[in-house]
């Protein structure tokens, strides 16, 4: 799903760093599309890491793993076909999760609580849940339904998410501005 456009590996690790730093090693990238957010989580949690891809689409997972193995190939990230939107029943037999991140993708679900709740039972206690999101409240054909980081707050809130803080933000030629915002499963 990857960031806007003109944005670098420099600026996703950015977006993540803040929300990174003092975690544990094992993360999902739900929605990860070809892997920009999974590659920054490669670098800034070095080799010892497990990584989680999560996509429904297998063609960008596997370039995901050719772009992975040629810029970290000591990293361990293992691919997962699915559908965060559809296999929540399932937990994607993902738990006891140190993070994850959702960078540009949970703007796909209309219906944000039961992918919060999936996300939340996926989490270890005092996980974090990375999300980066175009700071909108109304979306266009290719961005469905954003959520501003002000409506973050009070659906993480709602969503049984503490310790929400906003992490970064850069300029976007879609939606003006892109942000991301660290919350953790108490």
């Amino acid at each position: 799903m990857g960031g806007g456009l003109g944005i670098t590996h420099d600026d996703h690790v950015a977006l993540l760093r803040g929300g990174v730093a003092g975690a544990g090693p094992c993360w999902a990238d739900l929605g990860s599309g070809w892997g920009a957010f999974t590659l920054a989580l490669a670098d800034l949690l070095g080799p010892a890491a497990v990584i989680h891809a999560v996509d429904r689409d297998a063609s960008s997972l596997r370039e995901l793993g050719a772009r992975v193995g040629a810029a970290f190939p000591g990293a361990h990230v293992e691919r997962r076909v699915a559908d965060f939107n559809r296999d929540q029943g399932s937990g994607l037999g993902l738990v006891d999760l140190d993070g994850v991140v959702m960078a540009n993708s949970l703007h796909y679900s209309r219906r944000k609580e039961p992918v919060l709740e999936l996300v939340r039972r996926m989490l270890k206690p005092g996980g974090r849940l990375i999300l980066v999101e175009y700071n909108a409240d109304r979306g266009n054909p290719w961005v469905p339904w954003p959520i501003s980081y002000r409506a973050w707050e009070r659906l993480a809130e709602r969503a049984g998410f503490t310790d929400t803080r906003l992490l970064n933000t850069f300029p976007s030629r879609f939606l003006n501005e892109i942000y991301s915002a660290s919350s953790s499963r108490p």
